[in-house]
């Protein structure tokens, strides 16, 4: 409904029709593969079906039928809440539109899902050289104030008052029972603020959870404030040649800028640039958080400078990237119902917290700390059959059921399926085999060690 027309202003038997593939897919366990999305108006239109094995279909050539993209494993699944508002735009949709993106609806904004080249050569691409990923649809702020840290603090993991000027921390917003709020990067600048990241489908909750928590800071006599940054874009350069686009076109010394680092700079003649070594595809690279009335500017400068050859890539070769690296997707892998420790996320949690013991959630944390929790997430590679998706249940070699599937897909770089699940405490050995069923059929696998291809942060050793 990237139009704004409703899905229930269709003729009812076309969304009859509708739901009858969605259930057919449903039942093959295919039912995370598909998007209903672009411009409702006729049915052909209105159909764009991202299936199983990178376009090879099962049973049938669906996406031939309906003039599919390639595949796009985890990200979108066929939702039966529908919206009449308009999707969102960032300041680079014409610029995806130049490009030859194709544009889907993903957590309210129309986002490029993949260029011309297809998913699995932008994957590639990434992995060989460097690519330019949109995700300006984040929630980017500040947080003001000489308590600013003791605010954060009172929200997440993290041991922000330890952390060195111009340093930044994955961390995590947990509610008091210890569940996973959001996933986000805090930065500690040399200025009066932190600068912090968080996830454009939390958004909303995430706003509303720091503004309600704000106001209770700021009655208890805490001087703390919020700023949302409404004017800025978030463009990030991932890929082992990413530091040889980004070089010349900086007077700053990249060597001097190593993995989870930021700085302020001007970036080939564009000023103000906030550029973090960070990203979520396990490769070099960095984020860049740009006025957005330059953002087109810098974006085309990147493309087109002679360096190394950069290209233009989708979220569908983002989520396939991240998984290949092990990282977490909001909503897959973490949400309210898992906890740090059962998400393999303890190292997010600063040692002077859990001495503290001050954190949302500490006491049923640190617990599991202390005595184990009774599911892990693990990594898996299966050697047989198709891809286990977000929902395959996952058993040991006696046929024990022992967890399920979080996230799932073929790994263009190793031309294998890998994926992540948890599983009871006991069964999180790396080779340890199990089967996954996959639809109504067992298929072979083993936990195996995440991540699945070696990462290439660009890490400087302390002396």
């Amino acid at each position: 409904h990237s139009e704004g027309v409703s899905f229930h202003h269709f003729h009812a038997s076309k969304r009859r029709f509708l739901f009858s593939i969605a259930s057919f897919l449903q039942k093959i366990n295919l039912s995370d593969d598909i998007l209903i999305c672009a411009h409702m108006t006729t049915m052909t239109s209105s159909l764009r079906m991202l299936c199983g094995g990178y376009g090879r279909l099962f049973p049938h050539r669906l996406a031939d039928m309906f003039g599919a993209t390639s595949h796009i494993p985890n990200l979108f699944t066929f939702s039966r809440q529908y919206s009449e508002q308009k999707s969102k735009r960032t300041p680079l949709y014409d610029f995806h539109k130049s490009h030859n993106g194709r544009l889907v609806d993903f957590a309210g904004w129309e986002m490029p899902v993949q260029y011309k080249e297809g998913l699995i050569e932008s994957h590639i691409h990434t992995r060989q050289h460097a690519s330019i990923f949109d995700v300006s649809h984040m929630l980017q702020t500040k947080i003001y104030g000489k308590d600013r840290v003791k605010f954060m603090e009172s929200l997440v993991v993290a041991d922000i008052q330890s952390m060195p000027p111009n340093t930044s921390a994955l961390t995590l917003f947990t509610n008091e029972s210890g569940g996973i709020l959001d996933d986000l990067i805090v930065t500690q600048t040399i200025h009066d603020y932190l600068y912090v990241v968080s996830n454009a489908g939390c958004a909303d909750k995430d706003l509303a959870h720091m503004k309600a928590k704000l106001e209770e800071f700021q009655s208890a006599g805490h001087d703390a404030t919020i700023e949302v940054l409404e004017d800025r874009s978030l463009v990030a350069l991932q890929g082992p040649e990413a530091v040889k686009v980004l070089q010349p076109g900086v007077a700053y010394d990249l060597v001097r800028l190593p993995f989870m680092t930021s700085a302020l700079m001007t970036v080939y003649g564009v000023p103000s640039c906030r550029v973090t070594r960070c990203g979520y595809t396990g490769e070099d690279g960095v984020e860049i958080s740009v006025d957005s009335s330059k953002v087109v500017e810098l974006a085309d400068k990147l493309l087109n400078q002679e360096h190394a050859p950069v290209k233009l890539a989708g979220l569908g070769a983002r989520d396939s990237l991240r998984l290949e690296s092990g990282l977490c997707l909001y909503g897959n892998d973490i949400d309210e119902t898992t906890t740090p420790v059962e998400a393999s996320l303890t190292w997010t949690i600063g040692k002077n917290r859990i001495k503290r013991a001050d954190f949302p959630g500490a006491s049923v944390i640190i617990g599991q700390i202390k005595n184990k929790p009774n599911r892990r997430r693990v990594g898996f590679k299966t050697t047989s059959g198709p891809a286990a998706r977000a929902g395959a249940l996952v058993f040991n070699a006696e046929g024990e059921e022992i967890g399920k599937v979080t996230s799932g897909c073929p790994s263009p770089t190793l031309k294998q399926n890998v994926g992540m699940a948890y599983v009871k405490s006991g069964n999180v050995k790396s080779g340890k085999p199990i089967k996954l069923q996959v639809r109504n059929k067992m298929f072979d696998g083993e936990i195996a060690k995440m991540p699945f291809v070696p990462a290439g942060y660009f890490i400087v050793k302390k002396k």
